[in-house]
C-alpha cells in the first residue's frame, strides 16, 4: 500500500476498523456513559460492583486510565500518521488494540474475584502495546519532535501502575500517588498538545473570515515558560498535595496559563461554538490550576475532590469531547461547525463539570448535586454516541460505493 487512502480501501471488514479515532472515540463515549450509569447508582448505595477497588477509586480509574487512555489512542493512532508520514494501523490490528482496552474495562471491574496481579496485567497490556507501537512509528518516522508526546503517554502508564498498586496495598487510590501521577500527564498533555492545536485551528478559522486579529504564534517564549511553571506545578502537587509551597505553584500555574489562553484571540470565535469550545477546554487548566491552589492554602473552598474535577471532567472532559468532534467530522468529510446537538453536548458537559463542583462548595447538597451532575454527564457522552455514532460506525459515501 503506497496511501493511507489505499490501505483503507483495501479494507473489507467492519467499517469502524478503518481509522483508529472510529472505535476508540466510540468506545470512550460508550464506556463514559456506562461507568457514569453505574457510578449514579454506586455513590448512592444500591448498586455494588465485584471489582476490588473502593467505589470512588474505580470510579476515578476507569475515567482517567479507561476513558482518557481511549481518547487519547485515538487521537494519536490519527495524528501520528500525520505527524510521521506512515501509514495507519488499520483492520485486525485495530481491532486487536480495542479489544485489549475493552479487556482491561471488564478486568477492573470484576476485579474482585481476581488476584491483584493479573488485573494489572490485563489492564496494562493496552496501553503499553499502545506506547510501543506508537515508538516505533515515531522512531522509524523520526519524528523526534514528538517524542515528548511518548513521554507523557509513559507517565501517564506510570501513574495507573502506581494505582494498581496503591489499591492492591488497601490505600486509597482515588487520592494517592498514582491518580495525581496519571491527572498530572494528563493535564501536561492538553497543555503540550492543545498549544499547538487551539491557536493553529482558531487562526485557520480567524483567516478564513477575513479577520485582521489572529492568535500570537504557539510556543513563544512566554508559553514556554508558562509550561515549565505548569510542570514544576504539577511535580510538586503529586510529592507534595497540601504544601503550601505547592498552591503557590499552582497559583502561578493557574495565571500563566490564563494569559497563554487570553493570547489566543478566542472571544473572536463565538460564532463557531467548534472552535469556542476548545478555548473553553483550555480554561479549565487554568481553572483546576487555581482551585487546586484555593484549596490548599484555604481549605474548604471546594473541597479537594470538587477542585480536582475541574481537571477531570473540566480541562479533561470538556477537550477530549471537542477533540472527539472535531477530528469525527473533519475525517468523516463533514462541515467542521457544530450543529444544535454538539453544542447540547458541549453545554451538558459544562453543566455537569460546575454542578460537580458545587457539590464540593455546598457539601450539604452533594448528594443531588452530585446525581445532577452524573446525569448532565450522561447525556453529554450518550448525545455524543448518538450524534456521531453513525459517522463512526459507517464508511464515508466514496467508500461504500
Amino acid at each position: 500500500m503506497t496511501s493511507t487512502a489505499e490501505q483503507m480501501r483495501a479494507w473489507t471488514g467492519p467499517a469502524i476498523l478503518t481509522y483508529g479515532f472510529r472505535p476508540f472515540f466510540f468506545g470512550a463515549a460508550v464506556w463514559a456513559v456506562l461507568a457514569m450509569v453505574l457510578w449514579v447508582p454506586m455513590l448512592s448505595g444500591h448498586l455494588t460492583l465485584p471489582t476490588a477497588f473502593d467505589p470512588v477509586s474505580w470510579h476515578a480509574h476507569e475515567f482517567l486510565f479507561g476513558y482518557l487512555g481511549a481518547v487519547v489512542s485515538g487521537f494519536l493512532l490519527t495524528a501520528v500518521p500525520n505527524w510521521t508520514g506512515r501509514l495507519p494501523i488499520v483492520g485486525w490490528r485495530l481491532g486487536m488494540l480495542g479489544g485489549l482496552w475493552l479487556a482491561g474495562r471488564v478486568a477492573v471491574t470484576v476485579s474482585g474475584s481476581m488476584p491483584a496481579l493479573p488485573v494489572a496485567m490485563v489492564d496494562l497490556a493496552f496501553p503499553v502495546v499502545f506506547a510501543l507501537l506508537i515508538a516505533r512509528e515515531i522512531v522509524a518516522g523520526k519524528n523526534w519532535r514528538n517524542l515528548i508526546v511518548l513521554a507523557m503517554l509513559g507517565v501517564l502508564i506510570l501513574g495507573n501502575t502506581l494505582f494498581h498498586w496503591e489499591a492492591a496495598q488497601g490505600y486509597y487510590a482515588a487520592q494517592s500517588y498514582g491518580l495525581r501521577l496519571g491527572l498530572g500527564a494528563g493535564i501536561m498533555m492538553i497543555a503540550v498538545i492543545g498549544g499547538r492545536i487551539v491557536p493553529s485551528f482558531t487562526r485557520n478559522w480567524l483567516v478564513k473570515r477575513q479577520s485582521i486579529a489572529l492568535p500570537v504564534a504557539s510556543m513563544q517564549s512566554f508559553d514556554k515558560v508558562a509550561l515549565a511553571a505548569l510542570l514544576v506545578a504539577l511535580v510538586l502537587w503529586v510529592a507534595l498535595p497540601l504544601g503550601t509551597p505547592t498552591g503557590l505553584a499552582l497559583a502561578l500555574a493557574g495565571v500563566l496559563h490564563a494569559l497563554r489562553l487570553a493570547r489566543w484571540a478566542g472571544h473572536r470565535t463565538f460564532a463557531e461554538p467548534l472552535v469556542t469550545v476548545l478555548h473553553a477546554g483550555y480554561a479549565f487548566v487554568s481553572l483546576g490550576a487555581l482551585a487546586l491552589s484555593a484549596e490548599i492554602l484555604l481549605p474548604g473552598s471546594f473541597g479537594m475532590a470538587g477542585a480536582q474535577h475541574f481537571w477531570m471532567a473540566g480541562a479533561i472532559g470538556l477537550m477530549t469531547l471537542a477533540v472527539m468532534t472535531r477530528a469525527t467530522l473533519g475525517h468523516t468529510g463533514q462541515d467542521l461547525t457544530a450543529g444544535a446537538g454538539t453544542v447540547a453536548i458541549y453545554l451538558a458537559l459544562m453543566l455537569s463539570v460546575f454542578v460537580r463542583v458545587a457539590g464540593g462548595v455546598w457539601p450539604e447538597f452533594s448528594g443531588p448535586l452530585h446525581t445532577m451532575a452524573g446525569l448532565f454527564w450522561i447525556a453529554a457522552f450518550g448525545g455524543f454516541a448518538v450524534v456521531y455514532g453513525t459517522l463512526l460506525l459507517r464508511l464515508p459515501a466514496a467508500k461504500r460505493v
